[in-house]
């Protein structure tokens, strides 16, 4: 896009946004359920109000070139980048659930229930044979529905959603294998910072079961003995692969060094945000006390992640707005 007199710096580096940009929102939304997790509950609501901010601006471009810019909208929706802004609104809405706020947190998801028919089917109509980390968005987005579900099925004793809930959780499971096929595991030790969503499928995967099984109660009596059974084990074995993700994912960080920011790096924040969040609520589910200190541990590489991503993002946005275009490095390929 040209400059013009009439065109400021900053409009157009925000103008040359990637999709991908939803995962900043991601990111932020999970380190805040993962504070709140952990008790500091301070810290907690100062990411939760960045990623509000984020997640309005974001939404209201998204809305402005649905309206305005129709093929550029379409173009963008069927790059996998643009599930992020499922997954970042039911990241959100689980958020505002634990806050007591019931109603944001259905409107939340049921604007995410509406966007993801359509991203889904647009997104995975334009798979290719070898792809990168943000193939398994499809995953994430799904269990993101199902996270929600669940804790709202808890929250307002609602069987219904519990239910849906199960079974997008089941989906999800479908759909990461699914992108398993497609994902091109060299990405491992080349790519940018999405291939950690590999492992943070993984993550939301085990959440949405840890959900799922405190959504029960003697009220709404979900799950028979074997249902639950089922849910504890498959939860267990989801968490495995997630920390087993984690470990393959930190080496390949050590013997692959990629010093350098890109906006892809908030797909890595948030897998290790996802990690803390899910080892957390799974030990609560599950009553295993002794999980909390991994997840704390966690949650603290988390939060030094983030810092790290953040300040590499303002210094690229100086940069970008200086410069009056998108630096190189922060433009994820589609």
């Amino acid at each position: 896009m040209p400059e013009t007199p009439h065109t400021s710096p900053l409009r157009i580096w925000w103008a040359q946004r990637p999709p991908a940009a939803g995962s900043a929102v991601m990111a932020t939304g999970i380190v805040s359920v993962a504070l709140h997790l952990t008790g500091y509950e301070v810290m907690s609501r100062i990411a939760l109000v960045l990623a509000c901010v984020a997640w309005v601006a974001l939404a209201a471009d998204f809305a402005v070139r649905l309206l305005l810019e129709r093929s550029r909208w379409v173009a963008e929706a069927e790059t996998p980048g643009a599930l992020t802004a499922i997954a970042a609104t039911t990241v959100l809405g689980t958020r505002f659930s634990a806050l007591g706020w019931q109603r944001l947190a259905e409107a939340l998801l049921a604007l995410a229930a509406v966007l993801w028919p359509v991203l889904i089917v647009l997104v995975m109509g334009h798979w290719k044979r070898r792809m990168p980390g943000a193939v398994f968005l499809v995953c994430v987005a799904t269990q993101g529905l199902a996270v929600l579900g669940a804790t709202l099925a808890g929250a307002v004793s609602t069987a219904w959603l519990a239910h849906a809930a199960l079974v997008l959780f089941w989906l999800g499971l479908v759909f990461y294998g699914l992108a398993l096929a497609r994902f091109d595991l060299r990405q491992v030790t080349t790519g940018a910072g999405d291939h950690w969503v590999a492992g943070g499928a993984m993550a939301i995967s085990a959440l949405a079961g840890s959900k799922l099984i405190a959504a029960d109660s003697a009220s709404l009596y979900l799950w028979n003995g074997d249902d639950r059974g089922v849910l504890r084990a498959v939860t267990v074995a989801l968490l495995i692969l997630d920390l087993s993700w984690y470990v393959v994912l930190v080496a390949a960080e050590f013997g692959w060094p990629r010093p350098h920011y890109d906006v892809r790096r908030w797909a890595t924040v948030f897998p290790m945000g996802m990690t803390s969040a899910a080892t957390l609520s799974v030990a609560a589910a599950l009553d295993v006390s002794w999980l909390r200190t991994p997840g704390q541990v966690l949650l603290w590489l988390a939060v030094a992640a983030w810092l790290a991503v953040a300040a590499g993002a303002v210094a690229s946005a100086r940069a970008g707005v200086r410069a009056g275009e998108t630096p190189v490095t922060s433009t994820a390929p589609r």
